[in-house]
């Protein structure tokens, strides 16, 4: 019998619906043998106990609402990995709605939740922090993973990637990279924003300049601003793309023109996917440890659900992980030898 209910357990056991409930629930106030004979009918029918059945009596569905900017590239399945790994231990489920770059297909997630979730978890990052703090169910729990700044009285989620962008091309800078390039994000993105002005800093600091050239966080955009480089003759013999996956297009990019990495050209991502330490050479990226992020911001909107959350902002500061990407210049591109011109050029 598929779909099993208690009350076809308790017309099978000729008992009560009601004792078959206190038996299947725990209850002391069953005989035990009745409760054993009920236990040995449920198991026959196959009966599942209804997760959402069982939050019906604290007025909670047992769902947490999940808004997210995209689901391209391993970034975003590290983090719906974790979140849905740290939900399902704690025995919820997940309502996903994606944006797909769309601000306003955010707003309409959020409303759309609405009465459906005991919770939201809201990565945004293109949605402004007023439309947002407009936008967000009254009285609904909700922690906010790296939106915009300014959400007066919410909870919380950031990666510093003014910090994690900063180190990385410090860490460049240290390797005796001096002609330093950033490939940005799409624009009115926070990431992409911060992340910039991380690299800008780093770079006014050491009294270097940064080339800047658009991207959009996805691996062509990487390998169109190299073809952008070469093409235009620009001195470069360091990347910083603001995500794994543009540098990665680029890297792939200069290995087609012949451009040693990291013996011409360093690079670097940022995130730090699973996909980095498999490539060759392995790329240096800042790590926050995705999926762990995901489960943290779960594990907050738990306590958040529960009236237990600080309503404070928690920063996760990214780690540089150095690689091969990164390792030592061999030599200037610039003022090589004849012996050395067989690696590969840049105009």
């Amino acid at each position: 019998m598929p779909y099993a209910t208690i009350r076809d357990i308790a017309r099978e056991a000729a008992v009560s619906v009601a004792t078959v409930s206190r038996a299947l629930n725990g209850h002391s106030n069953v005989r035990p043998e009745v409760r054993a004979h009920i236990e040995s009918v449920a198991t026959r029918l196959g009966y599942v106990p209804h997760a959402a059945a069982r939050h019906l009596s604290s007025a909670r569905s047992g769902m947490i609402g999940v808004v997210v900017p995209d689901l391209h590239g391993e970034f975003f399945s590290e983090l719906l990995r974790g979140m849905d790994r740290e939900a399902s231990e704690l025995g919820l489920y997940l309502m996903m709605m994606v944006m797909h770059g769309d601000a306003q297909r955010g707003v309409a997630a959020l409303h759309a939740m609405r009465g459906r979730v005991d919770g939201l978890v809201v990565m945004a990052p293109q949605v402004s922090a007023g439309e947002l703090l407009a936008h967000l169910p009254q009285g609904m729990p909700a922690i906010l993973v790296n939106c915009a700044p300014g959400q007066v009285g919410r909870s919380e989620l950031r990666i510093d990637n003014v910090a994690g962008a900063t180190a990385l091309v410090e860490h460049l800078i240290a390797g005796g990279r001096r002609r330093l390039v950033h490939i940005a994000g799409p624009e009115g993105n926070i990431d992409a924003e911060e992340r910039l002005r991380g690299a800008r800093d780093a770079c006014a600091r050491a009294g270097l300049a940064l080339h800047v050239l658009p991207g959009d966080f996805r691996e062509p955009a990487g390998a169109s601003a190299v073809a952008t480089l070469l093409d235009d003759g620009t001195e470069f013999d360091a990347i910083f793309a603001a995500n794994d996956m543009m540098a990665i297009g680029a890297m792939m990019a200069l290995k087609r023109a012949g451009v040693a990495v990291p013996d011409q050209v360093a690079i670097c991502g940022f995130d730090d996917v699973p996909l980095t330490r498999l490539l060759s050479p392995s790329l240096t990226s800042a790590s926050i440890d995705i999926a762990s992020f995901g489960a943290g911001a779960v594990a907050r909107l738990v306590k958040a659900i529960a009236g237990e959350d600080d309503g404070l902002i928690e920063h996760r500061v990214p780690v540089v992980v150095v690689r091969e990407s990164t390792g030592p210049m061999l030599f200037d591109v610039h003022n090589k030898t004849p012996e050395q011109s067989g690696k590969g050029e840049l105009r």
